[in-house]
């Protein structure tokens, strides 16, 4: 099934299950009025959703509606965790090389992951707000899941079930804040301002056989001011799935349900496959002898992120963000 948080003036948003061609939707509000409600009693709501979701689908429901993306919050507008990893070792190997750094043998063997804000989480047409072009502000079109409840030192098979829904994410970074950032040895926070996610969250199943139970076995479109920029493929370079993820977050400590791993910048070794944020692009261009040309994000550049079935109908919807720069939210 597919599900949104929609406008309704509070903090969270109002949840609804959305169509499965992203064309109609209706209020969930008579079994969960909240994304997290639904999480923390899913075996008992989802059944309930699921229902409302066909009849959606069947066209039974008098007080369906035209859904409109423009009102979407992220699904999840505030969550108890947001941990985005870094599952695609060739996004990895390229940024180090192209700044001089070796590349840890441990980084092939123990994903890299860092906490990020989940207070404040974007939807997916909400504005890229940055003080200044100066930050160097750069788009992350990633995927990401959304668990239950995961007990400290899960198997892998716990870990795998856990899974409850998928979205895309724009994991935005501040490329000229980092550096600084990192040489204190805390990791990033300044130079990860907020995420955005796809206006729907799906349940796996959605995806069919492109999903595997730990990849999605699908290219990621991205478009940066109306020029595809990227294609790169989710599934055949994801060094650590999800359910390894979702081992790592846990090895020392529960995780509550709620709580969203980020897959890390999609990344093709092929440079056919384009790219999914500046820093590759850049990346390369230093590494075949020269400067770095491409620029970072200005105000006003837009970006669209969005992933197509085998029929290529839209999954999640789109991301679809503008730069705002100089400007509060």
């Amino acid at each position: 099934m597919k599900l949104a948080t929609l406008r309704d003036g509070s903090r969270d948003g109002q949840l609804a299950v959305v169509s499965r061609d992203l064309k109609s939707a209706h209020f969930a509000s008579a079994i969960a009025g909240r994304l997290q409600a639904a999480l923390d009693d899913w075996d008992f709501i989802a059944p309930q959703l699921e229902d409302l979701y066909q009849s959606l689908n069947d066209g039974k429901l008098r007080h369906a509606f035209e859904f409109d993306p423009r009102q979407c919050m992220a699904p999840l507008p505030r969550a108890f965790q947001w941990a985005d990893g870094s599952a695609y070792l060739n996004h990895v190997e390229l940024v180090r090389r192209a700044r001089g750094a070796d590349v840890p043998e441990s980084l092939r063997a123990d994903p890299l992951m860092y906490q990020g804000g989940s207070d404040d989480l974007l939807g997916a047409r909400d504005p890229i707000v940055c003080a200044s072009e100066e930050y160097g502000i750069d788009f992350e079109a990633e995927v990401a899941v959304v668990i239950s409840d995961v007990p400290m030192g899960p198997s892998r098979e716990k870990a795998a079930a856990a899974i409850r829904l998928l979205m895309l994410a724009n994991d935005v970074s501040l490329r000229n804040l980092a550096p600084a950032e990192l040489a204190k040895g805390f990791g990033f926070l300044q130079s990860k301002p907020a995420t955005a996610f796809s206006p729907v969250a799906v349940t796996p199943d959605e995806l069919g056989g492109a999903w595997d139970g730990g990849r999605v076995h699908l290219p990621l479109h991205v478009h940066w001011n109306d020029r595809p920029v990227g294609r790169a493929h989710a599934g055949v370079e994801m060094a650590f799935d999800f359910p390894r993820l979702v081992e790592h977050l846990c090895r020392t400590r529960q995780a509550r349900a709620g709580s969203i791993i980020g897959s890390g910048t999609v990344s093709n070794s092929d440079p056919a496959a384009g790219f999914s944020c500046i820093a590759e692009a850049r990346a390369r261009e230093m590494l075949q002898g020269g400067e770095a040309r491409t620029p970072f994000m200005a105000s006003g550049d837009n970006v669209r992120i969005e992933m197509f079935d085998a029929n290529g109908s839209s999954i999640f919807g789109a991301i679809e963000q503008s730069v705002v720069t100089g400007a509060a939210r």
